[in-house]
């Protein structure tokens, strides 16, 4: 049984037994053609919540149990284990369109990971997973299964909350709003300068029609 969770998720020899095994990274990482990984390395342990089922010897520490992500945005699942022998690592994803597998694998082994994330996913042997371009529809919760060869297992869960990228909205309706504001101080302007114009207009017309009846009355009948 692993002890408590500790700054750099390191045990004593002493008190580690001999055929326990702590998966850390770096460890074998599968990244997909064309992408770069992120770093999974673990937080202090002050930010670890551990799950522990008393008598059983698999220990899972998730250090972000929560994640804000915008669209396109690369995310990793990061979590840690310590376990007796090789374990069988799924992921399964929750979310309002229902519940589906990820990805399962052994470390050390080639990942099953499902159709509908082919090219999505990239697995890290200490049970963290990268998903690549996450959209509005990859918000849920990401459920991690830790099962050691002699039947104990142990779960974790991860809030991810994807959200659009508002600011350029934003942009493009603050710049639509300034050209409509031009747009129409032009208009006013060039409404001022007809009425303007208009008005001289009918004022030197109304002083022609003045004098047109003294200028008659002047020269007389022919």
């Amino acid at each position: 049984m692993p002890g408590p969770c500790r700054p750099g998720l390191a045990h004593e020899a002493s008190a580690e037994p001999e055929q326990e095994k702590r998966r850390h990274l770096p460890g074998t990482l599968r990244p997909l053609p064309g992408r770069s990984p992120l770093s999974a390395e673990s937080p202090p342990a002050s930010q670890c919540p551990v799950w522990r089922k008393p008598g059983q010897g698999v220990s899972l520490y998730i250090p972000q149990s929560a994640i804000n992500a915008t669209v396109e945005e690369d995310i990793l699942l990061s979590v840690e284990y310590s376990c007796h022998g090789v374990p069988t690592i799924e992921w399964r994803y929750t979310s309002n369109w229902g519940v589906q597998k990820i990805v399962e694998w052994k470390p050390g082994t080639q990942a099953n990971i499902s159709q509908s994330h082919k090219d999505r996913v990239c697995t890290f042997d200490n049970g963290s997973i990268q998903l690549f371009s996450v959209g509005v529809r990859d918000s849920g919760y990401y459920v991690i299964t830790v099962t050691e060869s002699l039947g104990s297992s142990q779960f974790g869960t991860i809030v991810l909350h994807v959200s659009e990228i508002l600011y350029e909205d934003l942009h493009f309706v603050a710049v639509f709003l300034a050209f409509l504001t031009a747009v129409a101080a032009m208009l006013i302007s060039l409404m001022w300068v007809c009425n303007k114009c208009a008005y001289k207009f009918q004022r030197k017309r109304r002083h022609k029609l003045k004098e047109s009846p003294s200028a008659g009355n002047w020269l007389g009948p022919g």
